[in-house]
């Protein structure tokens, strides 16, 4: 049962770190807003992804209240998550036209980019 657990969480970690080392070179050429960073993250997720089917943005958490856009280009911290889709992932389907998929698998994430305009809201 340990192990077990000190897998999971070595997994969680792993997919964190990887998360983040992928967007961090993609956010330093140009400043994001918000949105475009969530997505972008969820975008690099589904391409390095090995698992059969693509994810889809559930919910993003909300901007930390401490970061304005009068600080763009500093690194902030960006977390949401995923639910898997219908959709096999060799598809060229965007994720965003994918239903989600029934008792799929929901994953959280959290990586730091760079983001230009904080205030951005989801539609």
């Amino acid at each position: 049962m340990e192990t077990q657990r000190a897998s999971l969480s070595l997994g969680r970690w792993s997919l964190w770190l990887l998360l983040l080392g992928l967007a961090l070179p993609s956010a330093s050429a140009q400043a994001l807003s918000y949105r475009e960073a969530v997505l972008r993250a969820v975008d690099q997720l589904n391409e390095r992804s090995s698992e059969a089917n693509l994810y889809r943005l559930l919910e993003p958490s909300p901007p930390s209240l401490g970061h304005t856009v009068e600080d763009p280009g500093a690194r902030k911290p960006v977390s949401f998550r995923v639910k898997e889709t219908v959709c096999p992932r060799p598809s060229l389907q965007p994720p965003e036209q994918c239903d989600f998929k029934e008792n799929g698998v929901l994953k959280e994430y959290g990586v730091t980019v760079t983001v230009d305009h904080w205030n951005d809201v989801f539609t």
